[in-house]
């Protein structure tokens, strides 16, 4: 009876993803044919329609891994007593992913492409949208295919103790995902270059004062993909870079600039990057362990392809589940970034300006619906930020 339940839901789990992705297909094609109008700028319109394409993405990415699960898992289970060669479970593995990637394309085109075009964030042309989200869909694959043959190996060889191998392991992967990621990856999709001149100077004196002076300070150009304003400090050990956004440095003042990026140099000087590896590291031991105990239920064996496919629906529900603890903990940071600009420049009316500059140029809703800031915003609302920054430099 189980079984019949089973397959009954991942039938119909089925349905509605390739429903969905039809649908979203004939909005690419269509799309394609006849670019659709810009709409005005409107930050409740924009912001009402990402959440909607977020939450129906959630559901999307849930109902198609659970029909790989639990209605295409089955059907290549290996027999009683069989043991699924590695060559056959990494060509699956990769299969999966490439098919992945090509059955989202649609959804991705419309929700990453066509929405930013017609609200005036993005001037890219598809063919450029569409070369950069294959070289992602192929790092995907060439990335994937090797960490989920690593995790088959240690459940293979540890079918007890492998959530503990497994969360462990991802201590390492995540530091050297912040060394790789800026280094490597990053200039696949943009060029880098080093800023310089005074205000590349009082950038460096600023990150001098709280030991990030060795850093990089790059210029990047954002404005390829889109019109929003945005500048970031990442990596560790040698690989520091503060990378600020053409479209920011084109658009702000060098105060207001200065203050954005305080703000991301309080991400640095906080130990924020190794505080997320915690976090990281603790999301890992939840889903893992809790990934077993629902990806085991009626079929013990995970090292198998079908056996994977179980153990990522069950990661990906968890991680859902786990969403709002790790937004809650993003923005208390983000908060405290908040603090340690506004103490590092004295300025606090330059950030209230930043702040009110970002929001327009990003077309960013001042305040979200209660229930978005509490279960997915990973920054405090706007109009928040702005008041506090505000009530700061009134004058007493």
């Amino acid at each position: 009876m189980r079984r019949v339940i089973v397959k009954f839901a991942g039938g119909l789990a089925g349905g509605i993803a390739l429903g969905y992705a039809l649908r979203r297909t004939a909005e690419a094609v269509a799309e394609l044919r006849e670019p659709a109008k810009r709409s005005e700028p409107n930050a409740k319109s924009y912001g009402a329609l990402r959440r909607g394409l977020m939450l129906s993405g959630i559901a999307r990415s849930l109902l198609g891994l659970g029909t790989i699960a639990y209605g295409i898992g089955p059907l290549i289970e290996p027999k009683a007593g069989e043991r699924e060669s590695r060559a056959r479970r990494m060509a699956l593995i990769g299969g999966a992913l490439a098919v992945s990637a090509l059955v989202d394309l649609p959804a991705d085109f419309v929700e990453g492409f066509a929405l930013e075009r017609r609200y005036g964030l993005s001037k890219q042309t598809a063919r450029d949208w569409a070369l950069e989200h294959a070289k992602s869909a192929g790092l995907t694959v060439a990335i994937g295919v090797p960490l989920i043959e690593l995790l088959a190996l240690a459940i293979a060889r540890a079918p007890r103790r492998w959530p503990l191998v497994a969360t462990l392991g991802s201590v390492p992967l995540l530091v050297l995902a912040n060394v790789v990621a800026p280094t490597y990856i990053a200039p696949l999709f943009n060029t880098f270059e080093a800023l310089e001149g005074e205000f590349a100077e009082e950038i460096r004196a600023l990150a001098s004062r709280f030991g990030a002076g060795d850093a990089k300070i790059l210029r990047v150009d954002m404005s390829k993909q889109t019109e929003k304003a945005n500048a970031y400090v990442t990596g560790l050990f040698a690989t520091k870079r503060i990378v600020i956004g053409d479209t920011l440095l084109g658009k702000f003042e060098p105060r207001e600039t200065m203050f954005v990026v305080a703000h991301e140099l309080g991400h640095y000087a906080t130990s924020d990057v190794w505080r997320m590896v915690g976090a990281g590291t603790g999301a890992a031991a939840f889903v893992f362990f809790g990934g077993r105990a629902i990806a085991t239920r009626g079929n013990p064996e995970l090292a198998s392809t079908a056996g994977l496919a179980r153990l990522f629906f069950a990661i990906s529900l968890l991680s859902t589940i786990a969403g709002p603890v790790l937004a809650a903990f993003s923005r208390s940071r983000e908060r405290a970034a908040d603090e340690f600009a506004i103490a590092a420049t004295s300025d606090a009316t330059a950030g209230a300006a930043a702040f009110r500059r970002l929001r327009d140029q990003n077309l960013a809703e001042d305040e979200q619906p209660r229930w978005m800031e509490l279960l997915f915003s990973s920054h405090p609302s706007l109009r928040k930020r702005i008041a506090n920054l505000e009530a700061i430099s009134a004058p007493s």
